[in-house]
């Protein structure tokens, strides 16, 4: 999926979860499209190839209960491939919603959550939570969101 057909398909989802529950919605479309590489690498699972729905590559049970595939982990600086279980879902909507619930629920994310109102704050706060193991994560999103996700606001480059 082109980077203009993702945002202009996944960008309901986001500004749902920014009404509701007050994220940055720049910010969590960034954070879908790097974890699936613009749904052009979702997690799947291993076996079967069932679609997990998976958006944000969140670890364990989800409503659909779960998928085994293969995550890219920071172990000592080093880029290390492992096997997980990644949360399953019924649809993109639940995919969104559960990171939401993830994100405000958890009391590591609470320095996040207070700098909502800035996404490029919002996503280096998450990184410091330790949402992603990528040291260059903040950056990535960043230069997403500085690229392809601009508020309707913002002049285009």
């Amino acid at each position: 999926m082109t980077p203009e057909a993702f945002v202009e398909t996944f960008k309901p989802y986001a500004k749902i979860v920014y009404e509701v529950f007050g994220l940055p919605w720049r910010a969590v479309l960034a954070q879908a499209a790097l974890e699936t590489g613009w749904l052009r690498a979702p997690v799947t699972d291993l076996e079967t190839g069932r679609n997990s729905y998976n958006l944000f590559n969140i670890k364990g049970q989800g409503p659909a209960g779960s998928v085994k595939a293969y995550d890219h982990q920071y172990i000592n600086g080093r880029l290390v491939k492992r096997v997980h279980q990644f949360r399953a879902y019924h649809n993109y909507e639940e995919s969104f919603i559960d990171y939401a619930q993830l994100i405000t629920e958890n009391p590591r994310y609470q320095p996040a959550l207070a700098v909502a109102e800035d996404p490029e704050a919002y996503v280096r706060r998450i990184q410091q939570a330790g949402y992603a193991e990528d040291p260059r994560y903040a950056e990535k999103l960043i230069q997403i969101m500085r690229k392809y996700i601009r508020d309707e606001a913002e002049p285009i480059d």
